[in-house]
């Protein structure tokens, strides 16, 4: 009995293996074909992340609408999805179109150049972002105005060019790639908080709305987009619950991995997607159900970080 278990767990396991392997397999195949043939409208193509979409929905057969505020770097990006392409299978050349989001003017000129030159599009992925960081008196409304015109109104502007396009067809899906300072604030990051829960609430909101037109309304919230060649160090952090709790969150989602996830919430048309290891998630939630409490952690760390005595 005890040989015959010891021969069976092996081939129980490798089973199990060779399942996950075929099940994963399919679902890239499956994640693949459902954009094939498809307009594909990423902004901010040029970013880390930006450049991992283009990627996997060029190699999945998109007809893709590379977005971006450098010509050059929209260019070099053009050559690299080029040369990588398979020969044996259907791509197509990607268009590439400058669109700087913050300037607000350009943004209807642009959604009218794409939908002249297709017809229509099918999926718009909204992944420009700017980010600022610093103490909310030091940073100027100058700059705050920027901030929500790059974050919040190039997107929905974007949005509103092409929706009517997506309601008349009765077809289409919009993705915001968003953040977690779209559920909760963390200090510092004033404006650019502000930003993400703007947009997360317009695209909530909007997701109600074109429901009855079977158009999708997606999100996508990571922690923080990890840099490529960025890898956590080996800080000496305080056993504090506040520093444990944001050098969790600065170490990230890398690019790669949120551009695999971004065309599997399109394939299953998820409504929402929240990317975060335990301990942000957990933020969230105590956030929700215990807001003085987390607001007394962060309170805390702030006045750890510029060394403000506790008054009383």
């Amino acid at each position: 009995m005890g040989v015959t278990a010891v021969l069976i767990l092996p081939l129980l396991l490798l089973g199990i293996s060779g399942l996950l392997f075929i099940y994963q397999e399919v679902s890239r195949l499956w994640s693949k074909s459902a954009v094939q043939n498809k307009v594909v409208v990423i902004t901010d193509a040029i970013s880390g992340l930006g450049k991992e979409c283009a990627r996997v929905f060029h190699t999945g057969g998109a007809r893709l609408v590379l977005c971006g505020k450098n010509w050059e770097r929209l260019e070099n990006l053009y050559d690299a999805l080029i040369s990588v392409a398979d020969p044996s299978k259907q791509t197509f050349t990607p268009k590439l179109v400058l669109l700087d989001l913050s300037d607000i003017s350009c943004v209807q000129d642009v959604a009218k150049e794409v939908l002249d030159c297709y017809g229509c599009v099918d999926i718009l992925l909204n992944n420009a972002s700017v980010k600022i960081k610093g103490p909310a008196h030091k940073i100027s409304l100058e700059l705050d105005k920027k901030i929500m015109d790059a974050n919040y109104f190039g997107p929905i502007t974007l949005t509103k060019a092409l929706l009517p396009n997506m309601i008349s067809r009765r077809t289409g899906q919009i993705v915001l790639i968003n953040n977690i300072q779209g559920k909760l604030g963390i200090p510092f990051r004033t404006a650019y908080a502000a930003s993400k829960h703007a947009a997360l609430g317009f695209f909530d909101c909007l997701r109600a709305e074109v429901e009855e037109y079977d158009v999708v309304v997606s999100t996508v919230s990571p922690t923080f987009i990890r840099s490529y060649c960025i890898h956590p160090g080996q800080g000496h952090w305080e056993a504090s619950i506040w520093k444990f709790f944001f050098r969790k969150l600065t170490y990230g989602v890398h690019p790669v991995d949120l551009a695999e996830e971004v065309m599997r919430t399109v394939r299953r048309k998820k409504q929402e997607v929240f990317m975060a290891n335990p301990i942000p998630k957990a933020a969230v939630y105590i956030r929700t159900f215990f807001p003085e409490f987390f607001f007394a952690v962060v309170a805390c760390g702030v006045k750890d970080k510029l060394n403000v005595p506790e008054e009383g």
